[in-house]
C-alpha cells in the first residue's frame, strides 16, 4: 500500500485565516493574505476551528494517490460524498497478475493462508480465461474484493476532518485506517495548525461517541505512530 500527497493548497492556512477573519474585518481577503506574522495566523484558525466553525477550511484542498488497496477497502472509501475519485477501471486494465490484500488475520493462520492463495490463483486463472474469451468488463465479475486497485481522491480539509474522525477511529475497517493515518501524518506536515486537533474523535472532541462500543483506547498517540499499520499484509509487499 502507498499513500502519496500529490497536491496541495499553497498557503492553505494563510487563505483559510484570511478568509476566516475577513467575515469580521473591514478589509477583504485579499488585503488579509498578505498577513506574513505566523503566530497571527494560526490565532486566526484556531478560533473558528476550536468554535468547531470548520467551513473556513473548505478553501483548502489536497489531493492523494492511493495505491495497492482493496477493492473492499475502496468501497469504502468512496463513500465519503464530498470528495473526488478517479480510480482505475477493471472495465479497461487487464488484471493480469494476482496482485490482492491479504488480511493479517488470514496471514498468522498457516492453514488459512495457504488456502486463501490457493483461492486466489484459481480465480485469477478462470480471470484469465475468461478475458480471453469476453470482454474484460464481464470478466471481470470472477474478481474478489481482495484485488488491489488505485484512486486518486482530493477532500478539502473540512472533509478531511470528518473523513479522520470517522476512519482513524480504533473501530474502523483496519486497512482503511491504515490509510487515513498516513493521509493524517502527511497534511499534518504540510498545514499542521489545519490539522493539529484532527483524527478519531477521542482526539478532535476529547471524548468518544461510541458509547458501549468504544474501544477504550484514546488514539493520541497518532502523530508519534507516523501512520501505524500502513504496510496492509498484501500480497505484493
Amino acid at each position: 500500500m502507498r499513500v502519496t500527497l500529490l497536491s496541495y493548497t499553497q498557503n492553505a492556512e494563510r487563505l483559510c485565516a484570511a478568509a476566516a477573519h475577513s467575515c469580521y474585518s473591514g478589509s477583504g481577503a485579499s488585503e488579509l493574505m498578505q498577513e506574513e506574522d505566523e503566530g497571527r495566523i494560526e490565532r486566526r484558525l484556531r478560533a473558528p476551528l476550536s468554535a468547531g466553525h470548520h467551513s473556513v477550511i473548505e478553501h483548502a484542498a489536497f489531493t492523494f494517490s492511493i495505491e495497492g488497496i482493496s477493492r473492499a477497502s475502496s468501497h469504502q472509501l468512496v463513500r465519503h460524498r464530498i470528495a473526488s475519485f478517479s480510480q482505475q477501471s477493471q472495465r479497461y486494465v487487464k488484471m493480469e497478475n494476482a496482485d490482492y490484500v491479504m488480511p493479517e488475520s488470514i496471514g498468522r493462520d498457516e492453514e488459512a493462508a495457504s488456502r486463501y492463495r490457493e483461492l486466489m490463483d484459481r480465480i485469477w486463472e478462470e480471470y484469465r480465461f475468461l478475458s480471453e474469451r469476453v470482454p474484460k468488463e464481464d470478466a471481470r465479475y470472477v474478481l474478489p474484493n481482495a484485488c488491489v486497485t488505485n484512486i486518486t481522491v482530493t477532500m478539502n480539509a473540512r472533509e478531511l476532518w470528518h473523513f479522520f474522525e470517522l476512519r482513524c477511529c480504533n473501530r474502523a475497517q483496519w486497512e482503511l485506517r491504515a490509510v487515513a493515518d498516513e493521509m493524517l501524518r502527511q497534511v499534518q506536515e504540510v498545514s499542521p495548525s489545519i490539522f493539529s486537533n484532527a483524527g478519531p474523535p477521542c482526539v478532535s472532541r476529547g471524548r468518544c461517541p461510541e458509547g458501549p462500543l468504544s474501544c477504550g483506547r484514546p488514539r493520541n498517540d497518532l502523530r508519534k505512530r507516523g501512520g501505524l499499520g500502513v504496510s496492509a499484509g498484501s500480497e505484493k509487499d
